[in-house]
């Protein structure tokens, strides 16, 4: 090959760097979410979960009694479900579930998920302890069963949320790992040594018949 003859272009440091480009978008999408139009929804769940703490639990019982552990909660005899159930709605459908909306995190939102799918068990139990109370109290108010349909909404929300970004997360990583794999393909091509040219110098003449 002559002097003048150029090179063929080294895709290698290209790829090298494309490659980096679809790792690092690929981090980035494995560590956010998106929620899109469920995010107002979340946000709006939340709200009246938030609200459902100042309507009655049980009989004159609200949301904020059962928390501080008030007079009428003592008198009442809130059961320890109930408590529970009402700090798990608090920290992880208040509290985790508007801190994922607002960092985006998908470790966040998963940990949203799993407090919210718990605390919908534990409205269950709040909700049976109370409707097999002893006579003369007061069975399940409407705050409860407030704070307990939302917070089995916010489950389901969370859940799909969680999903698709599982979802893109795969299919970015199924792009990458074929570009990859594409690359490799070419390179061997390009070190595969071609077939001897009859004409070649240095091949030895084929013996005379």
């Amino acid at each position: 090959m002559s002097a003048d003859t150029p090179e063929p272009p080294d895709d290698t440091a290209a790829f090298d760097a494309y490659r980096g480009d679809l790792e690092r978008v690929e981090r980035r999408i494995a560590r956010e979410i998106e929620p899109g139009g469920r995010g107002v929804v979340v946000a709006i769940l939340v709200f009246v979960l938030l609200a459902s703490f100042i309507l009655p639990h049980t009989g004159d019982v609200r949301g904020w009694d059962l928390l501080f552990g008030s007079e009428d909660a003592t008198v009442a005899d809130v059961t320890l479900p109930m408590r529970v159930f009402g700090w798990l709605a608090l920290v992880f459908g208040v509290g985790f579930s508007m801190l994922a909306l607002m960092t985006r995190r998908w470790a966040v939102a998963w940990v949203a998920l799993a407090g919210s799918a718990t605390a919908s068990v534990l409205g269950l139990l709040a909700v049976w302890s109370r409707q097999t109370a002893p006579a003369g109290q007061p069975g399940p108010a409407v705050g409860l069963l407030i704070a307990w349909f939302v917070l089995i909404a916010l489950t389901f929300h969370w859940a799909r949320v969680v999903w698709s970004r599982t979802v893109v997360q795969l299919a970015a990583e199924q792009d990458r790992r074929r570009a990859v794999g594409e690359q490799q393909a070419k390179k061997l091509l390009d070190d595969t040594p071609p077939p001897d040219d009859p004409g070649s110098p240095g091949r030895p003449d084929d013996p005379a018949p």
